[in-house]
């Protein structure tokens, strides 16, 4: 088996445990309907996260790594869509949804009540959109990895 092979082994394993994780965690916050229920779902989260994060990482790195395995890869119009495409949504995975979660997380601390505060609410609604780019974005990108169409 080629050194090519192996690295892209590991960059479809990373694939379906990073982004299988990365789908699942934004429906588990959004069927909370309690105080408790927000709090185990963030709980749940964060050790997820961790697959998300290192999933995502690894990714990037043995995608890098075939491009440069492939230099021919650098002109295929696919691979740059999908370098592009993945450092674009950096800056929600990275800045804007932590931000906002970790807000929802200091809003569940002080609350004292089962039922959901309301900008808990709020902040989820805002963070709808987001998680929907993001999802659509791992669609493009595994179509455009998987039938590479120019």
């Amino acid at each position: 088996m080629s050194l090519y092979a192996i690295i892209l082994i590991i960059h479809l394993v990373s694939a379906v445990i990073g982004l299988g994780v990365s789908f699942g965690m934004p429906i588990v916050l959004r069927l909370v309907k309690t105080t408790t229920q927000a709090k185990f779902a963030h709980e749940v989260n964060v050790g997820l996260e961790k697959y998300a994060k290192i999933g995502s990482i690894t990714l990037l790195v043995t995608g890098l790594v075939m491009g440069a395995l492939h230099p021919y890869l650098f002109k295929e119009i696919w691979y740059i869509a999908s370098i592009v495409i993945y450092i674009a949504v950096q800056p929600i995975v990275a800045g804007i949804l932590p931000k906002k979660t970790a807000k929802q997380l200091e809003l569940l601390q002080a609350h004292k009540e089962e039922e959901l505060p309301e900008e808990y609410q709020k902040l989820t609604k805002e963070m709808l959109p987001l998680h929907n780019v993001l999802m659509v974005s791992v669609v493009i990108l595994v179509v455009l990895m998987s039938i590479k169409p120019f």
